[in-house]
């Protein structure tokens, strides 16, 4: 989703009050059936597996526009936390190949990450890709290094946003190129908790290592493109447009559309080992309201309610609901991660991520 905005008292008084609003904390930190929840987060809006399947790497949203999120990485045999990367603190320089060229300098203190991507170049290194919107508004190349539960990243360049653009994901190549989603302009501002938009706000852009520069994807003008994610080969990408209740499978090279999924109010997606991929679906019905209501919560987590659905990328069909929440222990689902019989699942706004054990809802 989008970064938090700020807004009155007295509308967040009204939006509290509100009969049609479902949206409120949940604070306790206990399981719930399959999905058990891990607390210690602020926002953790995306996330990658690691090799080995050992660890994961969350990206946090921060606590507001101006906050400092993090880059953490998760072991998921004891669950502890390891912050590798803060505003401010960064470690490496620019590096030839990595991004443009006028972009020298880490990232300052305020930090925001948003969708993430990981991806191993043709180099052998892994490249973590970040839509970040704290001291830029820019898409930061980190170089990951490490095995099993111990890693570092490096940053090692950036590319600049396209003016006037409010990035939201990313999806890279292994040539260096990617692509991303601009969901709504920077001005004039938009602010989810009075409406969300039903009209064009954005597209998806593809970025060329070899010119330097971006291109918006033709056939991908819509209302709040959010998740992206690029076949294997690069040659189409299958874009979330979170205001249109839609997926869109577009060929890259020509803009022509080769399929559309019905989802509702569709968030990140990643794509999972057996190739399918897995979409956060939010409440059709998602409102400003409930919108405001969670992006005010103080404490625990939103109880907005979401779906994990499986979308076959050949028939462009959804064909397995793999997790489905109307409140706690989690609401608010902006990813599905799977890393072997789990799905691992992070909000844009809350204090934990879901681990969700696939093999026991099997054979309940």
């Amino acid at each position: 989703m989008q970064r938090p905005f700020v807004f009155s008292l007295a509308a967040l008084a009204v939006l509290l009050l509100g009969s049609q609003v479902r949206a409120e904390a949940i604070i306790e930190c206990e399981p719930e059936g399959n999905a058990r929840p891990i607390c210690g987060f602020s926002n953790p809006e995306d996330m990658v597996a690691l090799p080995g399947d050992r660890a994961i790497l969350i990206g946090e949203y921060g606590a507001s526009a101006a906050a400092t999120g993090r880059l953490v990485v998760l072991e998921l045999e004891t669950e502890k936390q390891h912050t590798v990367f803060r505003g401010g603190q960064g470690r490496g320089s620019a590096e030839p190949g990595w991004g443009h060229p006028s972009c020298t300098t880490p990232p300052g203190e305020t930090f925001n990450s948003h969708g993430i991507d990981l991806i191993r170049r043709d180099d052998g290194r892994l490249q973590l890709l970040v839509v970040q919107h704290g001291s830029r508004e820019a898409v930061e190349l980190f170089e990951v290094m490490g095995e099993g539960t111990d890693w570092q990243v490096e940053w090692r360049g950036c590319v600049p946003a396209p003016p006037n653009a409010s990035l939201n994901s990313v999806a890279g190549l292994s040539n260096g190129d990617f692509y991303t989603t601009q969901m709504v302009p920077l001005d004039p501002p938009v602010d989810l908790t009075k409406d969300i938009p039903r009209h064009v706000t954005g597209h998806a852009y593809a970025w060329s290592q070899s010119d330097a520069s971006f291109r918006k994807i033709a056939g991908t003008d819509g209302a709040m493109p959010n998740g992206i994610v690029a076949s294997p080969d690069g040659r189409y990408v299958y874009m979330n447009a979170t205001a249109e209740h839609s997926v869109r499978k577009v060929e890259v090279a020509t803009g022509r559309e080769l399929g559309r999924a019905a989802v509702d109010t569709p968030d990140n997606a990643r794509r999972a080992p057996d190739g399918r991929i897995l979409i956060a679906s939010l409440a059709r019905d998602l409102t400003g309201e409930d919108f405001g209501v969670c992006v005010s919560i103080q404490q625990g987590a939103c109880s907005i309610p979401f779906r994990i659905v499986a979308l076959d990328p050949d028939s462009m069909t959804i064909v397995e609901t793999l997790y489905e929440s109307d409140g706690a222990p989690m609401g608010a689902g902006t990813v599905g991660l799977r890393v072997g019989d789990e799905l691992f699942i992070g909000s844009f706004h809350g204090d934990r991520i879901l681990r969700v054990n696939l093999k026991n809802a099997l054979a309940q």
